[in-house]
């Protein structure tokens, strides 16, 4: 079948979970360390990634992210997860 498609194109073999959030993160790889909050009601998903992982998860031109959400059939929205700027001291 890859011999079929030609040379620039990749395929990717995830594992199928009845599980929701499983199927979701599973869908974004290789991104790592993911948190998926889903509203079952509009079927969509919020992903946090790490910062260091969010362009993965992404894709380039926003591919990943696009191709999880046909594959899933889940509306899904990707933000970082920014660590919060620790404040600076003032001076007395």
């Amino acid at each position: 079948v890859i011999g079929e498609l030609g040379n620039n194109e990749k395929v990717d073999i995830i594992q199928w979970s009845d599980d929701a959030k499983q199927f979701i993160m599973a869908a974004l790889a290789p991104a790592k360390d993911l948190e998926v909050v889903l509203d079952e009601k509009k079927k969509s998903a919020e992903v946090l990634a790490p910062d260091d992982q969010l362009s993965l998860a992404i894709g380039r031109d926003g591919q990943n992210v696009r191709l999880a959400a046909k594959l899933t059939g889940w509306k899904i929205d990707i933000k970082g997860k920014s660590v919060p700027v620790e404040s600076t001291p003032q001076a007395v």
